[in-house]
């Protein structure tokens, strides 16, 4: 659905954050890269996501990307940052110090880790909430965080007037349609395998690994439901399964995005940072089979995919390690 105000956009890529061999940020192809999801149909960005890396990134590398994001983007889509910190103060002083570098909206995970009660996550999410002007995504991944956040978590928080959406990686429609129905809060889907349902059912947009690799088949989907086109959504969504399956079943969504857009000549290295490492052979034999099945999906060519799976295996110890002060 569409929604007045939406200050997010509607096809939102969680963006990685394209690395040389030996793991530093490559800082020409985070340019390259925006531009081209952006080119490619998306009207958000999200940076320092997950998928980005934001565990393994420092904090000016963080802002730097808010920076690079702002200037690329040259107002085509939306700048959202996102990662934060399971430690409140210092989400808040990232997101004070995103807003001042221009980002157009803050994604706030819940405190992983420290596995906090719902009122610990509450307050969490208001008092970042409130150390901006910037409207607020909630990012709920239960399976990265340890923690859910309740649905009466969530309508306490919707109340908070900087609290516009929710990213939804906990994939229970039941309560997304709960609290599409008693809150104005926009939804955006967390799970690529989901995006279509989550939008037949009344959400927003996507924020999604996938879209790295191609943005302009979530654009049609979008674009269709707008219109109330089920046909075209769905043939789309039939499409783009296999690569949806490739990115995000096999190795973490980061990790495969890497190795594909790397075979596919649009980033120079699939490196990543460790923990994290890329895929074995076995593993990288599997993402190699699904790829073989995508067929006909815009923006997704592999008749000259060329994998390398020496130059993915591993991963980085950076020169500076991420902290959290």
């Amino acid at each position: 659905m569409t929604h007045s105000g939406n200050p997010f956009g509607q096809v939102l890529v969680a963006l990685i954050t394209p690395m040389t061999a030996d793991g530093e940020v490559d800082w020409p192809a985070v340019e390259k890269h925006i531009d081209d999801v952006i080119t490619a149909g998306a009207d958000g960005v999200v940076v320092t996501g997950t998928t980005g890396e934001t565990s393994t990134l420092t904090d000016p590398e963080k802002l730097k990307l808010v920076e690079v994001g702002k200037s690329v983007s040259a107002g085509r889509a939306k700048i959202i940052t996102g990662g934060g910190s399971n430690e409140t103060a210092h989400a808040i002083e990232l997101y004070k110090a995103s807003e001042k570098l221009g980002a157009d909206g803050i994604m706030i995970v819940t405190p992983y880790y420290n596995k906090p009660t719902q009122a610990g996550i509450l307050t969490h999410f208001r008092l970042v909430a409130d150390a901006t002007d910037l409207p607020v995504i909630l990012y709920d991944i239960p399976g990265r965080t340890g923690v859910p956040i309740k649905y009466e978590t969530i309508l306490r928080l919707a109340k908070h007037p900087n609290i516009l959406a929710v990213k939804d990686a906990k994939g229970d429609f039941s309560e997304v349609s709960r609290v599409l129905n008693q809150t104005d809060l926009m939804y955006f889907s967390g799970d690529d395998a989901n995006v279509l349902p989550h939008l037949a059912i009344g959400a927003t947009g996507l924020i999604g690994v996938t879209a790295n690799i191609t943005a302009t088949p979530y654009r049609t989907i979008v674009d269709a439901v707008n219109r109330g086109d089920l046909a075209t959504a769905t043939a789309e969504h039939k499409r783009l399964e296999p690569l949806v399956r490739a990115a995000m079943t096999h190795v973490p969504g980061t990790v495969a995005a890497k190795y594909i857009l790397h075979g596919l000549g649009r980033i120079s290295s699939p490196r990543v940072r460790l923990p994290l490492v890329g895929p074995e052979e076995w593993e990288a034999a599997l993402i190699e089979d699904e790829l073989a099945l995508v067929k006909d999906v815009p923006g997704a060519d592999f008749s000259n995919f060329r994998p390398d799976r020496n130059a993915a295996a591993g991963g980085a110890l950076p020169k500076v390690h991420g902290t959290t002060r």
